[in-house]
């Protein structure tokens, strides 16, 4: 029935509409195919993940109670291995408790040696720094008796030159004085004789001037005549040359005039110039005398102001060298007390790292008992109590601390040069024993350079010329013998044969 539907509506159609048709239909088809799938696609990713989570959770439980089956037999392990580790650990701590309770005792034993050495130590540090302490005291008490005695003689000496110089100033400021007083005189004498000079000369400028005027009064009126004859004709003629004639010849009045006294001035003071000259000449004659007699004094007062600088820088010097070497050997005896110091700090750090390698003995008994009796040691006691007369003795009575260091001290060396003794003893036994081996060596060997020498294989007589036993003559460090017996020996002859 929908076939024959399909069929007639195609029927219908158009062939446009029939393609048309077609293509929707197969684009339908196609895109439920294309739902289907992915659907099913879906469908199965699902189930994979519901797969892939049981055998996840599967795996899991696995693992869980394989953990718990490991678990068990490593806490069993691990129970096993405690209960041994802390077996062990109790021995350690117990050993380690015994090593500290004794290096607890070491370690009181060389407090209580070290605050010994100390006290002593500082001790000797006191009495030195006391020591110096002393000499810096009678050093700064050298320095300011003299230093005061230098001070006294310099304000004495500046009393005096200051004393000496006030009376020279004095003496000057009078000679000063005296030549004001003198040089006023003579200028007041001047001044007066030039005033009764120049009033001379002006009387008797002034006789002439009227004498002169006289003449030349009766002499004008002759020319005024003449001349007021000769301007009435002259007027006639030239009147305007007249007036300035007239003019000219009141500036040549006036001229004369001023010429007249610029002379009589200029005269004047020629005059004046020439008397002071000769009273400067003179002036100048006494003043290069009384200077020449300054200028000596002066230089003596220099010669004797050089004199005194030259012993004030003298003594100067002198102090400065005197305070140097102060300050050096006071630096000196700084640098020596400090090397004495860094000398006794690493003379302790020895002691404490001799310390650390002395036996059981030396620590016990670090002293060696004195060969002394008991009366030498109450004199030696006695001894050192008594006060020291001689200056070395007074030096070794300061280091009588140091006695129990210096037996210490020569128990060490005693022991070194035991030891040394020993290696040497010890060396020569080597090589007597490097030369039995080289000679046994020999012997053991046969070729014509061993048997061209001493063998010991050539017995004679049951004699060989070779020395094959070296003992040791000294007792103190002779080996302990020891027989050896060889073991095939043992074999054949003692062990019971099967």
């Amino acid at each position: 029935m929908p076939k024959k539907k399909k069929s007639g509506k195609l029927a219908k159609m158009t062939e446009e509409e029939r393609i048309l048709y077609l293509e929707q239909q197969r684009l339908a088809e196609e895109e439920m195919r294309k739902k289907k799938e992915d659907m099913l696609t879906q469908f199965l990713k699902d189930k994979l993940n519901k797969e892939e989570k049981a055998s996840k959770f599967n795996l899991n439980k696995l693992n869980h109670q394989w953990r718990n089956i490991m678990r068990e037999a490593k806490s069993k392990e691990l129970k096993k291995d405690i209960e041994i580790l802390s077996q062990t650990f109790e021995r350690v701590v117990d050993r380690k408790e015994s090593v500290i309770k004794s290096l607890a005792k070491d370690l009181m034993e060389a407090e209580e040696q070290y605050a010994m050495a100390l006290r002593s130590h500082l001790q000797n540090v006191d009495n030195l720094i006391d020591l110096q302490v002393q000499r810096l005291e009678t050093l700064k008490k050298e320095y300011d008796e003299e230093l005061e005695l230098l001070k006294k003689e310099f304000d004495t000496e500046r009393a005096m030159m200051i004393d000496q110089h006030l009376q020279e100033i004095n003496d000057l400021a009078d000679i000063m004085f005296a030549m004001d007083q003198n040089f006023g005189e003579r200028e007041n004498e001047a001044k007066s004789e030039f005033q009764s000079l120049r009033d001379e000369i002006k009387n008797k400028n002034l006789e002439e001037k009227h004498a002169l005027r006289v003449i030349l009064e009766t002499k004008v009126e002759d020319l005024w005549k003449q001349f007021e004859s000769s301007m009435k004709s002259y007027n006639d003629t030239t009147e305007e040359r007249r007036s300035a004639f007239e003019v000219l010849k009141n500036k040549d009045e006036k001229s004369a005039e001023e010429i007249e006294k610029q002379m009589r001035k200029l005269q004047r003071v020629s005059d004046t110039i020439a008397q002071l000259k000769a009273k400067m000449a003179a002036n100048a004659k006494e003043a290069e005398e009384r200077n020449r007699q300054l200028k000596g004094e002066r230089e003596g007062m220099l010669l004797h102001f050089q004199e005194l600088k030259g012993q004030m820088n003298r003594l100067r010097d002198i102090e400065r060298a005197r305070l140097t070497k102060l300050t050096l050997d006071s630096n000196t005896a700084l640098k020596q007390l400090k090397r004495k110091s860094e000398r006794g700090e690493r003379i302790l750090k020895l002691a404490e790292m001799g310390r650390k390698l002395e036996t059981e003995e030396e620590k016990v008994l670090p002293f060696y008992a004195s060969s002394l009796t008991k009366d030498e040691q109450d004199d030696v006691a006695a001894a050192v109590v008594e006060q020291p007369s001689e200056r070395l003795a007074a030096v070794m009575h300061e280091y009588a601390a140091l006695e129990t260091f210096w037996k210490r001290y020569n128990k060490v060396m005693l022991d070194k040069c035991a030891l040394d003794k020993e290696k040497h003893t010890l060396l020569h036994e080597n090589q007597q024993l490097r030369t039995l081996l080289k000679q046994y060596l020999d012997g053991i060997s046969v070729n014509d350079e061993i048997l061209s020498q001493v063998n010991p294989l050539f017995v004679v007589n049951n004699q060989t010329n070779v020395k094959l036993n070296v003992p040791v003559a000294d007792p103190r460090i002779r080996r302990p013998v020891q027989t050896v017996v060889e073991a095939a020996h043992v074999v054949r002859h003692v062990l019971p044969s099967k």
